[in-house]
């Protein structure tokens, strides 16, 4: 049940907003300031324009509700401490029309029982919570995995290497440091670590032969971009953005955008670094051919200690040797 809540001090406030918006169902507290609840019931059952409205009493007391609730107009009255998920069921009751005379709607409990309601309630609140998390995260990712393959189609033509980077640098981080994977925002920076080339022109990623100097300078412009493009999103913070600002960084202190050197780079983007040089030396780009897994090791490893870090090029190189040997 989706359930709009308009709150209220006081009667009067609490007639300025039934004109505003007439409501589907009104709770009252006897015990309100000013004209008690019980009063302001009997008026509004009393005016034509409102007496339709059903309305439940909320009291502390155990005297005699069930008359007091007849007499002032009230479908329904509930005995406080009382269970949330109960009133929320009461209220979608009289909201219904579900009443034909006013009905007590629990008996007054003992505090232990009263403190299990409110648990078996919070329970059951947190689960649903946690399921509509769950699928919002579900959703959240199948979304960021069609835009980061949108993106890198729009680069190569294909979105399968933006998985197969994704793929390896997660099994390197938890390899190498399960507490990195822990935080979500690693994941989804890994995915779209590349998003800022959605503000590079198509000439200049698809352009079949090298790039001039002035055609570099903006290529390399994507990783900053790509981090003020995404700072706003919920689910990427902190590390994720970091993958994103820093993935062209070199071990040796001459990458971009800010010339970090060896452990100076966080090591999310120094794993996707060395993931996304490999992928892309083993698969077909515009200008050039896919080159041999065994090349393309050769060449990570003549690179370690310049532009990657040896220790992630070593665990790169031992996962890929053990996919290998599965296919």
């Amino acid at each position: 049940m989706d359930v709009e809540v308009d709150e209220a001090s006081n009667a009067t406030t609490a007639r300025e907003r039934i004109e505003a918006a007439r409501p589907d169902a009104i709770v009252l507290d006897v015990s309100m300031p000013g004209l008690d609840g019980a009063a302001f019931c009997a008026q509004l059952k009393a005016s034509r324009a409102t007496r339709d409205i059903p309305v439940v009493l909320l009291t502390g007391s155990d005297m005699a509700d069930e008359a007091t609730a007849a007499e002032v107009g009230a479908e329904a009255f509930m005995l406080k401490p009382f269970s949330p998920l109960e009133l929320l069921a009461i209220v979608e009751r009289v909201a219904a029309g579900l009443h034909a005379t006013p009905f007590r709607a629990s008996g007054k409990r003992q505090t232990d029982e009263q403190l299990l309601l409110y648990a078996r309630d919070l329970r059951h609140l947190l689960e649903v919570e946690r399921g509509q998390r769950r699928l919002l995260q579900d959703a959240y990712h199948a979304t960021v995995t069609a835009l980061a393959s949108a993106l890198e189609s729009k680069d190569t033509g294909t979105g399968e290497h933006s998985q197969r980077v994704h793929r390896y640098a997660v099994v390197l981080a938890q390899e190498m440091a399960p507490e990195l994977v822990e935080d979500e925002s690693v994941e989804y920076g890994f995915m779209l670590h590349d998003f800022g080339k959605i503000g590079i022109p198509d000439y200049i990623l698809q352009k079949p032969g090298p790039l001039t100097s002035t055609e570099r300078r903006l290529m390399q412009t994507h990783t900053v971009l790509g981090e003020q493009l995404l700072r706003g999103v919920t689910f990427l913070q902190d590390r994720g953005l970091e993958i994103v600002r820093s993935h062209h960084e070199r071990w040796d202190g001459r990458g971009y955008p800010d010339a970090l050197a060896a452990g100076e780079i966080p090591l999310g983007a120094r794993i996707i670094c060395a993931c996304d040089a490999f992928h892309a030396m083993t698969s077909d780009r515009p200008y050039r051919a896919a080159m041999p897994v065994v090349d393309a090791i050769a060449e990570l490893r003549r690179h370690a200690g310049r532009q990657f870090d040896p220790a992630v090029v070593d665990a790169l190189v031992d996962e890929t040797m053990r996919d290998l040997a599965r296919r």
